[in-house]
């Protein structure tokens, strides 16, 4: 009776993973192509995909940016929507385009009379304007989840690694699991 619930639990452990991301995959997939029902299935996500292409291509134009930037400024003096918009679109810029902030990955010694460290990614590196002039922001991102935690530290206690962020994030929201 063991070894068939350890068949069982290692079966588990391979299939879940890949049942579970095509399913989310499809999901979203299936809500992607049902905002444009075209009645043929795939079309709405590539009319989605050329829309936003065509919108990224127009938005780049020198005579479209100031209507763009005027546009974002409307959105930030609403209430409420101002608070949305721009808690989104700092989100957005932080990980997409030009000025991505999760591009500087460090490690961390929390404490000066501990060895702890802990990963994160750098996002400012002065605070001139607060007369601090030795500390630095570190965003520390939490595992399996999509919350995290802004810490302003000694930047003594920074150490910046030469890994791509891509690989630094991947490690902490696995909880360490995955290679770095």
């Amino acid at each position: 009776m063991r070894r068939i619930l350890r068949y069982f639990l290692n079966g588990l452990l391979i299939v879940a993973p890949f049942t579970i991301t095509v399913w989310i995959v499809v999901v979203i997939i299936d809500w992607l192509n049902s905002l444009f029902d075209l009645g043929i299935p795939g079309l709405g996500i590539m009319l989605m995909f050329v829309l936003l292409t065509l919108i990224g291509f127009i938005s780049s134009s020198f005579f479209v940016k100031p209507f763009i930037v005027i546009t974002g400024r409307w959105f930030n003096k609403v209430p409420l929507v101002g608070i949305v918009y721009s808690s989104i679109k700092d989100l957005f810029d932080a990980f997409v385009g030009d000025n991505q902030k999760f591009n500087k990955p460090v490690m961390v010694k929390m404490s000066e009379d501990s060895d702890n460290l802990k990963f994160g990614f750098v996002t400012q590196d002065t605070f001139s304007s607060l007369n601090v002039e030795d500390r630095v922001a570190v965003y520390f991102p939490h595992s399996y989840n999509f919350s995290g935690e802004l810490f302003v530290v000694p930047a003594q206690n920074v150490v910046y690694l030469d890994l791509p962020s891509s690989d630094v994030m991947k490690f902490i929201v696995s909880g360490g699991v995955s290679k770095l």
